[in-house]
């Protein structure tokens, strides 16, 4: 949600490689504790658009250094620059996620990547 994905395509777009039935699995579980809720698209009712509900943006801080931590000891997918941006501003970095949550702002906090790029790094992920 970080990459401004709402919708379940989109998700699966994203280059994870997570199954379809999987990615169901776990939407729903999200939404089940609580941490998602699924509302329906404004311009076309028929889709649906997830979104992070105060619990689920609550675990914005847990997973801001969870990311951070990952990057010093994981390749990741967010350049290192952004990650040492985050790293030294969390407290700008996480009142910037409230206030788009507040605002229901969905531009992406990390750049998306487009498919190919995204299935490269997750071949690349897979190969370490």
């Amino acid at each position: 949600m970080v990459r401004g994905y709402r919708t379940f395509k989109e998700f699966q777009g994203s280059g994870e490689g997570i199954a379809t039935n999987i990615l169901a699995d776990r939407l729903q579980k999200l939404q089940t504790a609580g941490i998602i809720d699924a509302e329906p698209a404004q311009e076309d009712g028929r889709r649906i658009n997830y979104r992070l509900t105060k619990k689920g943006i609550d675990l914005a801080p847990v997973l801001l250094e969870l990311l951070i931590w990952g990057a010093h000891h994981e390749p990741a997918d967010a350049s290192c620059s952004l990650v040492l941006k985050m790293e030294k501003n969390r407290q700008e970095i996480l009142a910037e996620v409230q206030r788009r949550w507040r605002e229901r702002d969905s531009t992406p906090l990390i750049p998306q990547f487009d498919a190919s790029t995204a299935r490269q790094l997750g071949k690349t992920q897979r190969q370490k």
